[in-house]
């Protein structure tokens, strides 16, 4: 098959149309389910004697597709096959690896299609050949069950809390025992979890056949609208290494936030309105080439008397002059309704507060003068992260980049000059979370 798919793919286009229009009705209407043709290099199985095949590669480069059709071709192969589908969950599972627009429903031909079994979770194939669905948010269900195959779609996103994800992946491969040559398929974006860590660990030793890519890899069958939007908005990024170019992110040792960290604090806003809203600003200390750091963060006051703070957004500019800077934090002041604005005033704070009064700030306006490092600051913050009370409402790549570069201890080795953007979030949430000021309250009379 690989020699047909390359003799095909070399022959000049006019002549592969030609060709391709002398083919019977029934062969034309095969003709897209014929993956070995039209499947690039890395989204075929790799040759040689492998257990586990790792694809670690950007968004939109074809991961499911080749998940899917791989299954395909191992129930073609084999009426005993018993293949197991573990996805984040059972839903995720269902909508993206069997129903999925790269589905295996849709990339098998009608006359080989498996009936599709919601109720029992199971996929049966005409030949008898088997699949089941599981969530590895439950690893306990794959206690037991007994499998000839498994394809694990974005294992990196599997849920970390209580080491399920692990526990999930061993309980899989201890039911990995039915056939002669049991193998197993995970897809993944790569993100700096245990369970990647591990899998690359192992992968270097040579007992897991590793395929890597980039979104780009796939520019034919992708908008280039879509490309161009991810370039431009994550291009030059660590996040967007990560989520494009499909380079799994290490940790730097000593860092005050990790990647894992910041993934696990993602979460939409909450339904109630948040109590307060406001943004932290790091004014550039010059307008050449420093950034000014602006920052929103809200905090919501939950019913158990709890409180969480929101980072909402991430309005920073670079090179900025004072009045187009200034501009900024008052437009961005006023969008969202912010309570306050909480600025540094180490640069000159009677500069920074009639800067932003010309520019028609109405906020209130609280300077703060630093008399710590950014790390020293950033440190109390970084530990409401880790017990779990902040919140991420959406990826922010620059400003993520720069709180993974600040190190315990006092470095800063980030990709900027300064941590301007991390200096503003921690400037907000400071206000909202650490200052302790009381706040009125209605009391009964």
């Amino acid at each position: 098959m690989t020699e047909e798919r390359e003799w095909l793919c070399g022959l000049e286009p006019a002549l592969r149309r030609k060709l391709l229009k002398h083919l019977g009705p029934e062969e034309q209407d095969n003709l897209d389910y014929a993956w070995h043709l039209w499947a690039r290099a890395d989204q075929l199985p790799p040759r040689g004697d492998w257990a586990i095949w790792l694809i670690c590669a950007g968004r939109g480069f074809g991961k499911t597709r080749a998940g899917a059709e791989w299954v395909r071709s191992l129930a073609r192969a084999s009426p005993d096959a018993r293949i197991a589908l573990v996805a984040a969950s059972l839903v995720e599972a269902r909508a993206v690896m069997v129903e999925g627009e790269s589905g295996i429903l849709a990339c098998t031909p009608p006359a080989f299609r498996p009936l599709f079994e919601p109720s029992l979770r199971r996929l049966i194939w005409p030949n008898g050949a088997q699949a089941q669905l599981f969530s590895a948010g439950e690893p306990e269900s794959l206690r037991g069950p007994q499998h000839s195959h498994a394809w694990c779609d974005e294992i990196a996103k599997w849920d970390n809390a209580s080491g399920r994800a692990i526990r999930a992946w061993d309980n899989l491969q201890m039911g990995l025992r039915l056939g002669h040559d049991p193998r197993l398929l995970a897809t993944t974006t790569p993100r700096a979890v245990p369970l990647m860590l591990r899998l690359m660990a192992e992968q270097e030793t040579g007992s897991i056949a590793l395929t890597t890519g980039s979104s780009y890899a796939n520019a034919a069958n992708l908008p280039s609208s879509f490309l161009s939007a991810m370039q431009r908005q994550y291009g030059g990024t660590a996040l967007g290494a990560q989520e494009l170019e499909g380079v799994l992110l290490r940790e730097a040792e000593g860092a005050l936030w990790s990647r894992a960290l910041l993934e696990n604090c993602r979460a939409s806003m909450p339904d109630t309105p948040l109590t307060r809203i406001v943004v932290g600003v790091d004014p550039p200390a010059s307008a050449r080439g420093d950034e000014c750091g602006i920052v929103v963060a809200g905090i919501w006051e939950r019913a158990d008397g709890h409180s969480v703070g929101h980072v909402l957004a991430d309005a920073s500019i670079p090179s900025a002059s004072p009045e187009r800077w200034a501009r900024q934090v008052a437009l961005t002041a006023t969008s969202w309704q912010a309570e306050r604005v909480v600025a540094e005033a180490n640069q000159g704070g009677d500069m920074v507060a009639s800067v932003l009064r010309a520019a028609d700030c109405a906020m209130p306006l609280r300077l703060v003068h630093a008399s710590r490092g950014k790390v020293a600051r950033a440190e109390p913050v970084a530990a409401l992260y880790e017990a779990g009370r902040v919140r991420h409402a959406e990826c922010f790549p620059q400003l993520e980049d720069q709180l993974c570069a600040l190190m315990a201890g006092g470095a800063y080795e980030g990709p900027t000059r300064s941590p301007d953007r991390a200096d503003a979030l921690v400037w907000a949430l400071t206000e909202l979370m650490l200052n302790n000021r009381p706040r009125p309250r209605a009391t009964a009379l």
